[in-house]
């Protein structure tokens, strides 16, 4: 009896010990968060350091947090990610934090695939929202809600050759400058300069007539998204502005060959852009014939000089099991300002936080790749254009009539139809169109 006891307490001794030991390993294998990235640059120019960034943010977090490991997937294009992110969504297995392309923003918060935001924010007494750009805050938000934090900002900017101006004897245009004062260039630049019969000098290439109703006071989604206007009067105003500048060419198509050799005043350009192709060695391939800068957008009377703005967004997943260090990680990437300067020296785009962009240290970031004696935009100017900027709507099916209005424009300038009535029976299509999509 005594053997069979001493046995018997061997035995619970050896399953107190493994189960000791098998609690002991379990808490010190360290946590791992799964980060879902793409590669490259989100505003489609070139970009040799996208991991860098991310890499000095995970060395920098797992520094902090010893028993967390950052994982990601390198690699993915992003042309292929949201393929990428679908497939682990089919799988059960959403990154606990993750980029979010524009393209699948509304879809991922209408699927409940991204974490609701607002409580951790509120919970947060380190954490301000006011720090950030409210637009740039404001691209990840879904009704009253935020789902995602901003990234990196990049506005819209209006290209203008500054040589070509010199040449004709045009000043540049002012910061406040208007429809009116872009027309008049317009006509002055517009001409056949050898004499074949032909123009070979234009005023605009690539300005869109959406480009004109954001600075014009137009906004076609409201509160209702299902009521859209495109018979409103700013909204046709900018649409016969657009033809307007158009006629000018006489019927001749402008192509990006003709902006690139110098023989284009004006065009609309990322900030992206205009970091990547100021710079070297990019500036080589591109616009190295004349003289270039960026300013503000023309604006109607009742209007502003203002322009889009995009943000990249990193989400939560809304199935992690990590919660609060996804959320520090999340804060790690949008709201340090370690990170955010990164975003200033490796990245094209603007920090996210207002402080940040507005910096001393970010600007000689910014000068650092220029030439000698090329000055940058104006922090001012730049932080002025991202916090007055204009949002678009993430949601499908603005883009899916945005893009048949696309057309309907396009068939006007071509064919050069009314305006007003071409509009009005356009509007009857898309609210036919929006009725079967109820």
């Amino acid at each position: 009896m005594k053997k069979k006891k001493f046995i018997l307490s061997g035995l619970i001794c050896l399953f107190l010990l493994s189960a000791f030991c098998f609690i002991c390993h379990k808490s010190s294998r360290p946590v791992i968060l799964e980060f879902g990235m793409f590669t490259g640059s989100n505003w489609d120019v070139a970009s040799a350091n996208s991991f860098k960034i991310m890499d000095r943010a995970i060395e920098d977090f797992e520094k902090t947090h010893p028993n967390v490991k950052i994982h990601y997937y390198s690699g993915i294009a992003k042309e292929d990610y949201s393929e990428w992110c679908a497939r682990k969504l089919l799988e059960g297995k959403t990154p606990d934090v993750f980029m979010v392309l524009d393209s699948d923003f509304d879809k991922f918060t209408s699927l409940g695939v991204m974490k609701n935001l607002d409580d951790l924010m509120s919970s947060d007494s380190s954490f301000h929202k006011e720090d950030f750009f409210e637009t740039a805050l404001d691209t990840g938000r879904n009704g009253e809600h935020q789902y995602a934090l901003p990234y990196e900002v990049v506005p819209t900017l209006m290209f203008v050759n500054k040589s070509l101006l010199a040449k004709e004897g045009i000043k540049m245009p002012k910061e406040d400058w208007t429809w009116e004062d872009m027309d008049e260039i317009c006509q002055k630049v517009t001409k056949d300069t050898d004499q074949d019969g032909l123009l070979d000098q234009f005023g605009t290439y690539n300005y869109s007539w959406r480009d004109a109703l954001y600075t014009c006071g137009g906004k076609l989604f409201g509160n209702n998204q299902a009521q859209i206007s495109f018979t409103d009067s700013r909204v046709l105003n900018a649409v016969k502005y657009i033809k307007r500048l158009n006629d000018i060419n006489q019927g001749q198509s402008v192509t990006q060959e003709d902006f690139n050799a110098g023989k284009v005043a004006f065009m609309p350009l990322t900030f992206a852009e205009y970091r990547t192709y100021k710079t070297y060695p990019y500036r080589i391939k591109k616009y190295t014939k004349f003289q270039w800068d960026c300013i503000t957008f023309p604006a109607d009377k009742e209007g502003g000089n203002i322009s889009k703005v995009d943000a990249l967004l990193i989400g939560i997943g809304s199935k992690t099991r990590h919660e609060t260090l996804a959320w520090e990680f999340l804060k790690q990437l949008t709201y340090t300002r370690e990170m955010q300067m990164d975003v200033y020296r490796y990245s094209q785009g603007v920090p996210a936080l207002r402080a940040v962009a507005s910096s001393q240290e970010g600007v000689d970031c910014l000068q650092e790749d220029m030439d000698e004696g090329e000055q940058v935009i104006s922090s001012t100017l730049l932080c002025h254009v991202i916090e007055n900027g204009i949002i678009e709507p993430k949601l499908l099916q603005y883009q899916q009539v945005m893009n048949l209005a696309d057309g309907e424009v396009s068939k006007i300038l071509q064919e050069n139809k009314n305006v007003d009535s071409s509009m009005k029976i356009f509007q009857r299509t898309v609210s036919k169109y929006l009725q079967q999509q109820k």
